[in-house]
């Protein structure tokens, strides 16, 4: 990893630990104060100050499966994006969880895990027997003719519908990226999907094209509107 000179915003002592340049821009990896935080293309990413939305993707996609009376014994879940790891870690601690598909695209947020400072945060869940590490595009992974259908799709790999950081994963949200998703759950599956922000819009989207049981969960944040997870179900 490479290291810079310490810089203060506020109170904050900020460090640049590690700065890549790969096939979709550039990735950072800085320590502000106690937290680490990830920059995509100069844009503010994700952080580890506080886990509880991306805990949050996780646990609703699997109480909406038991709400739903899924018979599954041990569902399979994909996970897009590895981020700071905090959905990964709570997914491996869930023991009900079989099958577990993380995708990610940029191999220094995978380095940053395995022997860098993030893998505190993700606790070795990447060498948990049950996880299986994508790295590849996730768009491009879902597209796939004969793709692996799951029950249950976490998704948390930009910034929500209504603003991208990269300007390819709009398609997740529009149309044809729904149709997408609605092809790679099982009948009965659940899509949860993190936002930055609240999105009507895409509540009436996942409607459109043809998802159940549309919810939105807000998690409230220090400043500014509330994170949310958009939750929907495949009808079985």
């Amino acid at each position: 990893m490479s290291t810079a000179l310490p810089e203060r915003d506020g109170r904050a002592v900020v460090v640049t630990l590690d700065r890549r340049e790969g096939p979709f821009g550039e990735v950072v990896l800085r320590q502000r104060g106690p937290h680490f935080e990830i920059i995509a293309n100069g844009c503010f990413l994700m952080d580890t100050a506080d886990g509880r939305s991306e805990r949050l993707l996780i646990q609703a996609a699997l109480d909406e499966l038991d709400r739903t009376g899924t018979t599954v014994e041990r569902p399979s879940v994909l996970i897009g994006g590895l981020g700071v790891g905090f959905s990964l870690a709570y997914a491996v601690a869930e023991p009900r969880w079989g099958r577990i598909a993380i995708v990610e695209r940029e191999t220094a947020i995978i380095d940053w895990h395995r022997t860098g400072p993030l893998g505190a945060f993700s606790g070795g869940a990447l060498e948990d027997e049950r996880v299986a590490v994508l790295h590849t595009d996730l768009l491009e992974y879902l597209a796939a003719a004969d793709g692996e259908r799951y029950h249950a799709l976490c998704l948390d790999i930009d910034n929500g519908p209504d603003w991208t950081v990269t300007d390819s994963n709009a398609g997740l949200y529009g149309a044809d990226g729904l149709a997408v998703l609605w092809h790679r759950l099982q009948p009965g599956g659940v899509l949860a999907m993190w936002s930055a922000q609240p999105s009507p819009d895409f509540e009436e989207a996942l409607r459109a094209a043809g998802f159940s049981d549309v919810v939105t969960h807000e998690i409230p944040v220090a400043r500014g509107v509330p994170d949310v997870v958009h939750l929907a179900r495949r009808p079985g």
